[in-house]
């Protein structure tokens, strides 16, 4: 992929994409931004996404080749300020794309999610073209998102590549203001051995996906042959489902004292939009994809990596 730029690198995706990518490609080969330095390492530059001058004078500084775009505001954080968010969401994606159409760049990864659906999509085993109706801002800039990456490749043949993320789980970093992550939080407090009280109800079944599944989905789909690549909206990704139940009680046998409570708030009617499986038949047959990761080996490898994180520095939640 030759120079990598990854955009909003030091999200909760970003953090775990860098490393992974840093592993395969080299240190050197793999740039970080974003709009602040805390926990940056390695290459890394300063950027506001919306600055269209500064991304392009950090592609030509570098020699970019590839960027993933991850620089967004996720679904619950986004209803907060929803103008700020289709703005910067929007803006960034466009930036990104004009450097692929002025073929500054060669490839460019967009993160899409499980939020383009809604009400009246088909909730279970969602099929890959489906009605997206999505009821969070967040939602709406993915979709358009989607709609606008396949225009830039019919139209100035852009090389743009699409994944719609379920929930994402990992121990490398904490939540970013998404619906699902209780998922992630659950895990912290159980190793603190403190009870924990959930934002969705007990039977709220969604998509999820481990990040390790997540990070090896990401790269595969960017290094599969381009006659591979047969979907320019998104491809449906899929992990497995589980309720916020079944994931405590499945903790349960690892911490038999943990306890939740449930105490659904503005994010439930957000959950309730989203699909509970989805159907990723189409990113099997084009290029390959597999899941590795079941609900049992993610509880049992988030509790022991936190478990060790916790030992070695404490994490304020």
């Amino acid at each position: 992929m030759g120079k990598i730029l990854i955009t909003g690198g030091l999200g909760q995706v970003g953090m775990v994409l860098s490393k992974a990518l840093k592993e395969k490609y080299g240190d050197n080969n793999v740039v970080v931004s974003d709009i602040h330095e805390k926990g940056a390492s390695g290459v890394f530059e300063l950027l506001d996404i919306t600055d269209v001058e500064r991304l392009r004078e950090i592609v030509q500084k570098h020699k970019i080749t590839t960027i993933f775009h991850l620089a967004a505001i996720l679904s619950a954080k986004g209803e907060a300020d929803p103008l700020w968010t289709w703005d910067l969401n929007m803006q960034g994606l466009f930036n990104v794309l004009e450097l692929g159409k002025k073929k500054l760049v060669q490839k460019i990864f967009f993160p899409s999610s499980i939020a383009v659906f809604g009400k009246q999509s088909k909730l279970i085993n969602a099929p890959q073209s489906s009605i997206t109706d999505p009821v969070t801002v967040y939602g709406i800039s993915k979709v358009s998102g989607e709609y606008w990456c396949q225009y830039y490749h019919n139209r100035y043949g852009v090389d743009v590549r699409s994944i719609r993320y379920p929930g994402l789980i990992g121990h490398q970093s904490l939540p970013g203001g998404g619906t699902t992550d209780y998922a992630v939080d659950i895990f912290h407090y159980a190793v603190k051995n403190e009870d924990y009280e959930c934002f969705l109800k007990a039977d709220s079944c969604l998509p999820m996906m481990y990040m390790p599944d997540a990070m090896r989905a990401t790269i595969e789909v960017m290094e599969a042959d381009v006659e591979a690549i047969k979907i320019r909206t998104s491809y449906n990704l899929n992990g497995f489902s589980f309720t916020p139940e079944e994931l405590y009680q499945e903790i349960k046998k690892h911490k038999p004292d943990f306890k939740i409570t449930y105490k659904p708030d503005s994010r439930q009617t957000i959950a309730d939009s989203w699909p509970k499986t989805i159907d990723d038949t189409e990113a099997m047959i084009h290029w390959g994809w597999q899941s590795n990761f079941n609900i049992q080996e993610m509880v049992m490898d988030m509790l022991s990596n936190l478990k060790v994180k916790y030992i070695n520095e404490p994490i304020k939640l």
